[in-house]
């Protein structure tokens, strides 16, 4: 007994051929309106073209359809294909008022698109005045914090040191950078001390360090990195590596250099100058012939 054939097994495949997909193995799937332009008007273009072949195509069947129907009606005269007809004209006019109004509406989104980003401009204008404003504030700040530290030291001094000086813990100071932008020399900046009556400054103590800190606060907002140090009173004795202030007194304290200091490589004064980061090392060694702010004292009157 011969055995029933096989059916023959057809195996189906839904796999696309592999030159028929694609991937973008680079990121995120691009976008197709490109072609279009960007933005919101380039959007609107593709929906007034999109919505312009749908009304081509709704008219070319409308028509078809009209005059298969009209044709027909003829053939075999029917009492309502004139109702028709009419509902059929209707349906088009509605349509075409209905894009008129579609076309009304994306020419007001393209202007308020446009109002929209003239209005961004300005925002953008004002941000940016705003911001020269801000600027201009805190240096006027910056200024009444000088002010109403010479008003203080005016206060303060009366009957005890001369004008332009502050007075702190039993004696003058006067830091120049609070009446003047320039800057000598460690030799020039200690004659200008003596013609005033006093010398180049002697920090013997902790609270004057932190005196003098305070008030070097002000040159931060004043002038560049390197118009911030000021002259002291210590230069380098006759033995390397030892610094002596002006009164002949060694400087012992190590904990006022900054890191790396005192490096007394062909240069034999100090100045000092305020760090945020560290309010106690301000002071270094560097080359007596730079020009810098000075910090005199004198005893008061």
């Amino acid at each position: 007994m011969e055995s029933e054939p096989r059916a023959t097994e057809h195996t189906v495949s839904y796999a696309p051929k592999s030159s028929q997909v694609s991937f973008n193995r680079s990121g995120p799937p691009r976008s197709h309106y490109g072609l279009f332009g960007q933005g919101v008007e380039g959007r609107n273009r593709v929906v007034i073209l999109c919505l312009g072949f749908l009304d081509v195509i709704l008219l070319i069947i409308a028509v078809v359809f009209r005059t298969g129907f009209t044709q027909h009606s003829n053939a075999n005269p029917q009492p309502a294909a004139p109702h028709l007809i009419a509902e059929l004209d209707l349906l088009l006019g509605n349509h075409s008022d209905a894009m008129v109004a579609m076309q009304e509406a994306v020419n007001a989104l393209n202007k308020a698109t446009r109002s929209h980003e003239k209005l961004k401009g300005k925002i953008n204008e004002q941000k940016t005045m705003n911001e020269v404003y801000q600027s201009q504030l805190e240096s006027l700040r910056r200024e009444r914090k000088i002010l109403q530290f010479n008003m203080s030291s005016f206060e303060g001094t009366c009957g005890k040191c001369n004008k332009g000086w502050t007075y702190f813990n039993s004696s003058c100071y006067y830091f120049s950078f609070t009446n003047s932008s320039s800057t000598h020399t460690w030799k020039d900046s200690r004659n200008d001390c003596i013609n005033r009556g006093a010398d180049l400054i002697v920090i013997d103590y902790p609270n004057e360090q932190s005196y003098v800190n305070h008030i070097s606060q002000f040159l931060n907002n004043r002038f560049y990195l390197w118009e911030k140090a000021q002259w002291i009173g210590v230069t380098e004795g006759k033995t390397e590596g030892t610094w002596v202030w002006i009164n002949n007194a060694t400087e012992s304290e190590e904990r006022y250099w900054k890191s790396g200091e005192p490096n007394s490589f062909e240069k034999n004064c100090v100045a000092t100058i305020y760090s945020p980061a560290q309010p106690w090392e301000t002071r270094f060694v560097t080359s007596c012939d730079l020009n810098y702010q000075w910090i005199c004292e004198m005893a008061p009157k």
